[in-house]
């Protein structure tokens, strides 16, 4: 029996950003949904069920963070680990990601092969 191959949320507003992040993921076996800015993760995250949810904390509208932790408030979302994509690598925004319950954190530029590590570790932990 073939399994159902997982699904992740790619939250970012940047179309390159995406598209390269989209590109990765089919590669590797993943289906993908898209969302341009914070109202629309959490809109899709609520419809679909994404089985992970990559995160741009600098969104238009909504930021990453906040989506973040509306999506911890919801029961049917609050399970779906988060990882948290920023430009900045600092503490502070790592703590900030964490308190909204970010599951992971990567850095921009994204180091491909961290990422499908951490995306394989947290989609094991289902």
């Amino acid at each position: 029996m073939t399994k159902e191959p997982k699904t992740i949320l790619i939250a970012e507003d940047s179309y390159d950003n995406r598209t390269a992040l989209k590109l990765m993921l089919k590669l590797h076996g993943y289906q993908t949904l898209e969302a341009e800015d914070g109202e629309q993760a959490i809109i899709r995250s609520r419809e679909c069920h994404p089985d992970l949810i990559l995160m741009d904390i600098t969104l238009p509208g909504i930021d990453g963070i906040t989506a973040t932790s509306k999506l911890r408030e919801d029961p049917e979302c609050a399970i779906i680990p988060i990882i948290i994509i920023s430009a900045h690598d600092l503490d502070s925004i790592r703590d900030e990601a964490t308190q909204a319950g970010a599951t992971g954190y990567v850095s921009k530029p994204i180091d491909f092969d961290n990422l499908k590590l951490l995306i394989e570790k947290h989609l094991a932990i289902e």
